[in-house]
């Protein structure tokens, strides 16, 4: 080839690239501007009781991300993944929008057995019966038991991402357990007595749903982030009832949600805040902490959400410093009028002299 049409040859590479480049950049950039505005993340897997795969995370995301260990899927047979076929028209499931199907689930018997074992957790919670490790092994199949603690670490984190609820251990020599919500929801986080199951972890989302849209969500943001846990509005769901009544009626008139309409909406839109029995027993950052679990990593992988929480914190303590200092000063004013010393006989005649 001539050397001048070498050089053009050259010249045009060079300038793609550059518009390449730049492009790249643009979607780098569009891309991060959208994770600001609200993060892709797993929703808990409210649709069955099993442990599921950590969600497909981006490492400007989910950074430093912990892996857990995943359930292997059964759906897709192993000899048929290499076939050119197959292979454009098998997907892999997304595990980072849905929970694992029922049939994943039955395919693994550590998942059963988490499945188990949750259930019968849950039916002690409701009853407020003790917790011991002698039970929980009767409750798990014999063959599994050199596997036991892992099904209990499968079991502690279904309680706390779907039901909100925390497994704890009260005796370490009788190994005795206690489960304990996150937040001090009516009989035992079912709302309804007798009914139902813990609707904490729920709660926790929405309360995350509305702190990462900047402290205020839309009622479509709000569902929008629900259908995806596949709970929708007018349909019962097995865990939480009738969602829409839950979190628009119920859960505010317990005050840990605010539902309002959008001023000056025409139709009208509604959107929801933290009530102010969320304030009191939770924080944005034990939140934070609770989604972060979710999607396997930790609150600091959210950086302005985290940054936010931390001044929260701060100013959470400030407050808590500036109470105690007002009520030690009561208290303090009220201890010199009640110890003092009470008046003589003489002080108190003289005193009714001034009622004639």
């Amino acid at each position: 080839m001539p050397r001048g049409q070498t050089s053009k040859l050259h010249t045009h590479e060079k300038r793609h690239q550059a518009q390449g480049g730049i492009q790249h950049q643009s979607s780098v950039q569009a891309t991060v501007a959208k994770e600001k505005a609200f993060p892709s993340l797993a929703p808990p897997p409210f649709g069955v009781l099993t442990h599921r795969k950590p969600a497909a995370r981006s490492h400007s995301t989910l950074k430093g991300s912990e892996r857990a260990p995943s359930t292997k899927p059964t759906d897709v047979s192993p000899t048929r993944s290499h076939k050119g076929a197959n292979r454009k028209t098998e997907k892999k499931p997304s595990s980072s929008r849905a929970p694992l199907t029922i049939v994943q689930s039955q395919g693994d018997p550590l998942t059963r057995a988490t499945g188990i074992l949750v259930q019968f957790l849950m039916h002690m919670y409701k009853r407020k019966k003790p917790i011991t490790k002698a039970n929980m092994l009767k409750i798990v199949n014999k063959k599994y038991k050199n596997r036991f603690l892992e099904i209990l670490r499968r079991a502690s984190f279904n309680l706390e991402v779907v039901f909100g609820v925390d497994l704890k251990e009260v005796d370490s020599t009788k190994h005795s357990y206690i489960l304990v919500s996150k937040m001090d929801l009516p009989n035992n986080g079912t709302i309804s007595r007798g009914r139902g199951f813990p609707k904490t972890g729920l709660l926790m989302n929405l309360l995350g749903v509305i702190f990462m849209k900047g402290n205020c969500a839309t009622e479509e943001n709000i569902w929008e982030f629900l259908n995806k846990m596949r709970v929708f509005a007018g349909k019962r769901h097995f865990i939480f009832g009738e969602p829409k009544k839950l979190i628009t009626q119920d859960l505010v008139k317990l005050k840990y949600l605010e539902y309002r309409q959008v001023p000056n909406s025409d139709p009208a839109r509604y959107e929801f805040l933290w009530g102010p029995r969320a304030h009191a027993e939770t924080s944005k950052m034990k939140v934070l902490e609770f989604w972060a679990k979710i999607n396997h990593t930790v609150p600091s992988a959210f950086h302005s959400w985290y940054e936010e929480a931390l001044r929260d914190e701060e100013e959470r303590v400030k407050a808590m410093v500036t109470r105690q200092a007002e009520t030690g000063a009561t208290a303090s004013e009220c201890s010199r009028e009640c110890l003092a010393a009470p008046p003589t006989p003489n002080e108190v005649e003289a005193g009714s002299s001034y009622c004639g």
